[in-house]
């Protein structure tokens, strides 16, 4: 923002606002019968120095400008006013919502089907965590290689995992291994206690040798954060809407590699989870998501909380990066919002 003048920021601002509206590139003569109150020959000296500094792009030679991912960071992070959505929207999520049904799937599906009908793309909804405080930890050993991680939580739930272990290993660097992680979670929920442990491990305070440390490890990560029997699940709705996206044979590519990494579930829930600690919505444009980074695509992730305001979920939209930012971001969090509200209420009757 600091590189560009009044002049430079106006005429960026109604490129990205035209672009985001018609979804084309903008030409210097279009903005100069636009509102701008400059010549042609300025207008394209202007948008020549926003190319430079990575802001627009030029799909061919002859054509005009469009914003980069970078330069649509801008426009959202430094033009972008946003509030809450309005009545007739908020109406809408609300009513939807508390109609889905008793139980937390309806729910979940139906915020998904929501957010899949607002930015032309998909809807994203995970499964809540159920961070319990943990009662006891231990390794058992099974056969050669192999060991059962037993987890057993304030409620008596229990949950086992099988690890994969070096041939050979003593029993007492499991024990040694058991021990350190039941001290170090007795009474706390593994994911107040996890990045402790981690960073412990990584500063060396630790007395664990290094197997009993790689074991503390793999047992941390083996805690799928869901109830016993429950495993962590993904809702997608409206993948089709992001077919009726794709214009040309090189946007069809992106939609395909997008239906690969929508495959790949884990991947979106570490996405989705990103934004536990996060305050508020996260938005990831192009290539700053690591998961899309090929797709062209923005996702929006906010969120949600149980009664006791502790984070437990994340719901988003994945869609094409030309979306209406100032209306989509403020109903994904007043969606994450509602759901956390209704999921709270049904959670105390």
């Amino acid at each position: 923002m600091q590189a560009l003048n009044e002049r430079s920021r106006d005429i960026f601002k109604h490129i990205v606002e035209s672009y985001l509206e018609t979804g084309e590139p903008v030409g210097s003569r279009t903005l100069s019968k636009g509102g701008i109150e400059l010549s042609a020959a300025s207008i394209r000296n202007v948008m020549a120095d926003l190319t430079e500094l990575g802001l627009l792009d030029a799909p061919h030679a002859s054509a005009g400008r469009m914003p980069t991912h970078a330069g649509l960071r801008l426009f959202v992070d430094g033009f972008l006013e946003m509030g809450d959505p309005g009545k007739d929207d908020r109406d809408a999520i609300e009513g939807r919502l508390k109609h889905a049904g008793r139980n937390m799937g309806g729910v979940l599906k139906e915020a998904s089907s929501i957010l899949s009908g607002l930015a032309g793309g998909a809807g994203l909804v995970s499964s809540p965590t159920q961070d319990v405080a943990v009662r006891h930890v231990e390794f058992v050993p099974l056969s050669t290689g192999e060991a059962l991680c037993v987890l057993v939580d304030e409620r008596g739930d229990v949950e086992n995992r099988l690890v994969k272990i070096p041939a050979g290993l003593p029993q007492t660097v499991l024990m040694e291994a058991g021990n350190y992680l039941a001290a170090r979670l007795k009474g706390r929920t593994l994911r107040e206690a996890a990045s402790d442990v981690r960073a412990e491990i990584a500063a060396r305070k630790a007395q664990l040798d290094t197997a009993a440390a790689d074991l503390v490890e793999r047992g941390l990560a083996l805690w799928s954060g869901a109830a016993p029997g429950e495993e962590r699940r993904l809702i997608i709705q409206g993948r089709a809407n992001l077919l009726e996206n794709a214009a040309a044979a090189e946007d069809m590519e992106r939609v395909r590699q997008l239906f690969d990494a929508l495959e790949r579930q884990q991947g979106l829930l570490e996405v989705l989870d990103s934004t536990r600690d996060a305050d508020g919505v996260r938005l990831f444009i192009g290539s700053e998501n690591s998961l899309f980074p090929l797709s062209g695509s923005s996702v929006i992730v906010a969120p949600y909380m149980n009664a006791e305001r502790q984070v437990i979920g994340a719901l988003g939209v994945i869609g094409p990066t030309r979306l209406n930012y100032a209306r989509v971001i403020p109903m994904v969090d007043y969606t994450a919002r509602m759901v956390g509200e209704v999921l709270g209420k049904r959670h105390q009757e």
